[in-house]
C-alpha cells in the first residue's frame, strides 16, 4: 500500500480577501498559515505533498512556501487552469474564476496513485486533523465499496464575525459514516447564533454551533479520481447553461453522488480544534493572535522548518 500523500489546494487568488492570502504571513518569523498545517501534517507521517497553484503565481508561490517546505518534504507542483476541460468545451467568455475543488484535485492526478488527503492552503487545521486523517489512510483502502473518510469541524469553531461563509453542512449516519454533505454558500453569524441563507437574505435558516460541517480536509482513494473525472463533462453540460461565470465543481458533489449510488462510505472523523482561516482581511488579526497562542504554549516551535 502506497503512503498517503498530501494534496493542498491553492489555486485560488481570494478575491473577498482581496490579496494572495495562501502567502500572507501570519506566524513570528513570517509562516504563512499553510506552513502550519505543512508541520502538522508531516508530524503525522505525510511524507509527500502536491501544491495545486495557478502557473501565475508559481514563483511567488514557490519563494514564500515551496522552497523552504521543499527541505522537509517531497513537493510536487500541479497547475489548475481554466482551459483544463474535457474534450468539446470551452472556456466561457468573461469567466475567471476557478472551477472549483474538484476540479483542483483533478490537476494532480498525474501524481497520485494511491490514498491521498486534500486541504485548503488558506485554513489552519490544527493537528488532531491530520494524526486521524494519516491514521485512517494509512489502514483503509478501497475494496468493493470506496472507503474514503473525511475531517469534520463543530460550526462554531469554523464561522468569520467579518462576513459570509461556505461550509458543507454534514449529516452522519448512527454508524459514524457520512450520510450527506450540503453546500451553504452563505452562512453568517448574528447577535445570539448562526443562520444561513438561499435567497439572498430573504429567509434565513439558524444552524446550531454544534453542527458538523467539512472545511475541506477529505480522504480518497485513486478511486476518487476516476469518478470525478468520468462526471466532469455531464456536471459541465448541466451548469454551465445556468451560471457560466460562477459555477464550481466541488468535492461534497462528487462524494454525495457516490454516497446516493452506494459505491463509497465516508467515515467522519471529528476534530474538536478550533479551525482559522483569513476569508476577510479582517479575520488575519485573529489567526495572527491565535497563531501566537499556540506557539507561547509550545505547540509550535517560533522557526517552523530549522
Amino acid at each position: 500500500m502506497n503512503k498517503p500523500v498530501l494534496v493542498v489546494m491553492a489555486a485560488g487568488m481570494g478575491s473577498r480577501y482581496g490579496g494572495m492570502k495562501q502567502i500572507d504571513p501570519v506566524g513570528p518569523n513570517g509562516q504563512v498559515i499553510v506552513d502550519y498545517s505543512l508541520y502538522d501534517a508531516r508530524r503525522a507521517g505525510f511524507e509527500t505533498v502536491i501544491f495545486v497553484i495557478k502557473h501565475e503565481i508559481e514563483d511567488a508561490f514557490k519563494a514564500a512556501i515551496g522552497d523552504r517546505v521543499s527541505k522537509v518534504m517531497d513537493v510536487k507542483y500541479a497547475f489548475q487552469q481554466l482551459d483544463e476541460l474535457p474534450e468539446g468545451f470551452s472556456i466561457p467568455e468573461g469567466r475567471v474564476k476557478p472551477w472549483g475543488t474538484c476540479h483542483a484535485v483533478l490537476a494532480a492526478k498525474p501524481f497520485l496513485n494511491g490514498p491521498f488527503a486534500v486541504i485548503n492552503a488558506d485554513d489552519y487545521y490544527g493537528p488532531q486533523a491530520f494524526k486521524v486523517m494519516y491514521d485512517y489512510l494509512s489502514t483503509h483502502e478501497d475494496g468493493e465499496v470506496y472507503d474514503y473518510c473525511m475531517v469534520s469541524y463543530l460550526l462554531k469553531n469554523t464561522v468569520s464575525e467579518n462576513g459570509k461563509v461556505s461550509r458543507g453542512v454534514c449529516q452522519a449516519n448512527p454508524d459514524g459514516t457520512l450520510h450527506s454533505v450540503i453546500e451553504r454558500t452563505r452562512i453568517e453569524t448574528y447577535e445570539g447564533g448562526i443562520h444561513y441563507t438561499e435567497d439572498e437574505g430573504a429567509t434565513w435558516v439558524d444552524l446550531p454551533g454544534e453542527t458538523q460541517v467539512s472545511m475541506n480536509l477529505w480522504g480518497f482513494g485513486k478511486s476518487f479520481l476516476e469518478e470525478a473525472d468520468r462526471r466532469f463533462a455531464g456536471w459541465l453540460t448541466e451548469h454551465l447553461a445556468k451560471d457560466p461565470l460562477k459555477c464550481e465543481y466541488f468535492l461534497p458533489l462528487v462524494v454525495t453522488e457516490l454516497l446516493e449510488e452506494g459505491k463509497a462510505t465516508v467515515k467522519v472523523l471529528n476534530s474538536t480544534d478550533q479551525w482559522y482561516g483569513v476569508t476577510y482581511r479582517e479575520d488575519k488579526p485573529v489567526v495572527v493572535a491565535g497563531i501566537a497562542q499556540k506557539t507561547a504554549e509550545g505547540l509550535y516551535p517560533e522557526n517552523l522548518w530549522g
